[in-house]
């Protein structure tokens, strides 16, 4: 499985992650929160005035390619409760939003979605959506 060797979160995004999965009750099982939780403990977390610009954050609006379908999305990383598919605002606790998260422009992720199929993503550009 391919995954960028480094990921970045902002502390206050990582620390709001790390309570959502907790309080989630899975347990380290191959689903996508579980995969979060270690993508979270591998993350380098940095303060959130010093998250790179091109890194995916809560509130990044992302425009990624399935390399495998070669599809293109655009979509805003938002908290659960926040979700609004129809405005293209997914969740981060999603497959594809959890995948995403910490990656930089230019970065590659496979990574697992429902139904045992496989993804390879790659990010081409992120934005804040809240500017």
């Amino acid at each position: 499985m391919t995954r960028p060797t480094n990921i970045h979160l902002r502390r206050s995004d990582a620390e709001l992650l790390e309570r959502l999965v907790e309080s989630s009750g899975f347990g380290r099982d191959g689903s996508s929160l579980a995969l979060l939780d270690e993508e979270l403990a591998r993350a380098t977390i940095v303060a959130d005035d010093e998250l790179p610009s091109d890194s995916v954050a809560l509130d990044s609006r992302v425009r990624f390619q399935d390399l495998l379908s070669d599809e293109e999305r655009e979509v805003t990383l938002v908290l659960p409760s926040k979700v609004a598919s129809d405005k293209g605002l997914i969740s981060v606790l999603s497959p594809v939003g959890s995948a995403l998260i910490g990656l930089r422009v230019g970065d590659d992720i496979d990574w697992p979605m429902p139904g045992g199929q496989m993804r390879r993503l790659r990010v081409l550009a992120v934005s804040d959506a809240r500017a």
